[in-house]
């Protein structure tokens, strides 16, 4: 047995140059121990011969470098055991049903994870500074992901003078550099700030008892964040109010949603609201105004309000989803339900600003059933889809972005006029008629229905990816 120490937890170069050496002796990974701990007699694997270059997957490296990250005893074997294969079996990686393929993007995907609990459940607090205001803040990752995440805080906070702590490693930025310095422990806890007592009183006041799901909250939030959260002190008592509150709710008579039609007073027909919106020349708010007289077919009669599309009128990248949903309905804008939050944190993910893309959908009117007082969602039908693509055609013809994608198979038919397969077309690059150039991925409503976690985690990754890559091809990042 050839034992193999690193220099320390994350060495990702030191694996990826021993693990080269060693295949290149044709040594096999049951003949190789990995570690990091001290030992008198690890083996000197530099000494071996540097093996003939030899070329591996990119999107292995991608997948080794995520791993690396994981605390799993067991990552640097597992990886070795791919890169082992992979010399005959060069489409090893695609074969989603390998066990051991599947071990790696579960490594992966839980390093993924820790990232994205990092970047939603960082709690800054002020503390004193000699050059002025500055925040810090305590978080325990489950895994080593403080160097991979800190770049997002960096964008997020560019600004603000800060340092985040962990037991692994410390990140900290002065608005132009960003450093890491050893670990520290919990003694090294900022002390609570002024902002806390607002921040705590905020999420009591928003906090709706009548779609609490407990299990699902705490698979959101695991406990083991609590005890570093200023609103989990409060998280018990909201849970055993939720009840009694919702009884209130229920009992209460139901409230009717306002009616923002801009057209509502002066019903105007298809042919009027086209020729008022044809000599459009780059003027968006003009048409969210005609947008809401639309009677392009009957959605309108049962919705509040149309939705327009958000974002700048140059923007490269242009995301189509399927139909605004109940929060969209009410309030009026796209994306910011349940699924929209779930886009918001896959683009933060991919390290990509919200601000910089025209979001928009396929059909502007919720089409619904009632169900009791809730109103569930109702996929249109190609009529429906084909009658509003007028108005999705003239925001491209204002927006005119490079790169379009597609969420999902009603936004694929809107934006290409044709029925596509998403699975089979991930990834493509379809070529549109105004020159732009179209990319599809599932929408992320259907995410939120897997219910497999560590299916739902992979899946969220892919979406993540597919947005990076639509995002670079668009020159956005």
């Amino acid at each position: 047995m050839l034992t193999v120490r690193l220099a320390h937890e994350t060495d990702f170069e030191g694996w990826r140059d021993a693990a080269r050496r060693l295949r290149g002796q044709r040594i096999a990974p049951g003949e190789v121990c990995w570690t990091t701990e001290p030992q008198l007699f690890a083996d000197d694997v530099a000494a071996l011969p540097e093996p003939k270059p030899f070329a591996v997957p990119a999107n292995f490296v991608e997948l080794a470098e995520d791993v690396a990250l994981n605390r799993a005893a067991h990552r640097w074997d597992a990886l070795y055991r791919l890169l082992w294969r992979l010399e005959r079996e060069p489409r090893l990686l695609a074969l989603t049903s390998d066990p051991e393929v599947l071990e790696a993007r579960h490594l992966r995907a839980e390093v993924s994870k820790a990232s994205h609990k990092m970047k939603a459940f960082v709690r800054f607090r002020e503390i004193p500074h000699p050059d002025g205001e500055a925040y810090a803040a305590w978080f325990e990752p489950p895994h080593r992901v403080v160097a991979k995440t800190a770049p997002f805080f960096v964008r997020r906070f560019t600004t603000m003078r800060f340092s985040i702590l962990t037991p692994d490693l410390c990140a900290h930025w002065d608005g132009r550099h960003l450093r890491f310095t050893p670990g520290e422990d919990r003694a090294s806890i900022p002390a609570p700030d002024a902002l806390e007592d607002a921040w705590t009183t905020y999420y009591a006041s928003i906090f709706n008892p009548a779609r609490l799901k407990v299990k699902m909250m705490q698979k959101e939030m695991p406990k083991r964040y609590w005890r570093n959260l200023p609103e989990a002190a409060l998280i018990e008592g909201l849970i055993q109010q939720a009840q009694e509150r919702t009884e209130v709710m229920v009992q209460a008579e139901p409230t009717t949603p306002a009616r923002r039609l801009a057209g509502k007073a002066e019903v105007r027909d298809r042919a009027v609201v086209e020729r008022d919106a044809a000599p459009l020349a780059g003027d968006l708010i003009a048409l969210a105004k005609l947008e809401q007289g639309c009677r392009r077919c009957e959605l309108w009669k049962t919705a509040t309000q149309a939705v327009t599309g958000e974002g700048p009128g140059t923007a490269r990248l242009m995301l189509v989803g399927e139909q605004p949903g109940d929060n969209e309905d009410l309030q009026g804008r796209a994306s910011i339900g349940p699924a929209g939050q779930l886009l918001d944190r896959a683009l933060d993910e991919a390290g990509i600003e919200r601000s910089a893309l025209y979001v928009t959908n396929a059909v502007k009117h919720f089409k619904h059933e009632p169900r009791g007082k809730r109103r569930l969602h109702k996929r249109p039908d190609r009529a429906e889809v084909s009658a509003c693509r007028w108005w999705l055609d003239t925001e491209r013809r204002l927006v005119r972005p490079r790169v379009i994608l597609a969420l999902g198979a009603t936004a694929a038919l809107a934006v290409t006029g044709k029925t596509i397969p998403i699975m089979k077309s991930r990834g493509q690059i379809i070529q549109l008629d105004d020159q732009a150039q179209a990319m599809v991925t599932v929408h992320p409503s259907y995410l939120l229905r897997v219910p497999d976690e560590r299916a739902r985690a992979e899946g969220f990754e892919m979406f993540a990816h597919d947005l990076r890559e639509a995002a670079r091809l668009a020159g956005v990042v």
